[in-house]
């Protein structure tokens, strides 16, 4: 198995990357996101990779960093999600962005990404939901979310501002910290239209 891959980038396409390692290219397929980062051709890469092998192929998954491909696995998981909707996923959600969707149960962040649609969406949310705590990173980590009647109430307020789901769950998370567990409903409210407005 490969686990990762140092070289020279010698192409890049919509979908993937050849990497070339002493002689030798290597066809690594990314998300967008990661082939947004990657060096100009000729330039040195190092890529975290995730093989698959099946009966009538062997493809590499390159990512610049283990989160990434972390959350690649996790998703893989889901029944309905292969390869290619991971990487759809992750090219348009950020590991923090994704942690964040999925404690949130925001579909609408998740069908942005090709080929998800709301069932697809909400399959991902329930299946994630209780496996994430392993690689949950940046501010969905630091605190579990908002829990409890007064932080879901201020969500849905926020929610019906026209605010994100994901950005007011966020945005309550970090109120609801900063305030205490006692806080009242206006006033999480109003730190909370506060986090949304830094």
């Amino acid at each position: 198995m490969i686990a990762s891959l140092a070289g020279v980038v010698e192409r890049s396409a919509a979908d993937s990357l050849v990497v070339e390692v002493n002689g030798v290219g290597y066809l690594v397929f990314a998300s967008a996101r990661t082939l947004s980062r990657i060096p100009p051709r000729g330039e040195p890469v190092r890529l975290v990779i995730e093989t698959h092998v099946r009966e009538d192929h062997i493809h590499l998954y390159g990512f610049l960093d283990e989160s990434e491909r972390n959350w690649f696995r996790l998703l893989t998981t889901v029944q309905g999600v292969g390869a290619k909707t991971a990487l759809a996923i992750l090219g348009t959600l950020t590991p923090d962005a994704l942690a964040t969707a999925i404690m949130a149960q925001d579909k609408a962040a998740l069908t942005r990404a090709d080929g998800v649609g709301q069932k697809l969406a909400l399959r991902v949310l329930n299946e994630l939901r209780d496996k994430t705590g392993g690689i949950v990173i940046g501010p969905a980590a630091a605190a579990a979310g908002p829990a409890g009647g007064v932080s879901n109430d201020a969500v849905s307020a926020l929610v019906n501002l026209g605010y994100t789901r994901s950005d007011a769950f966020a945005a309550v998370t970090q109120a609801a910290r900063a305030l205490g567990a006692a806080a009242k409903f206006d006033a999480l409210v109003r730190a909370s239209l506060k986090e949304l407005r830094r």
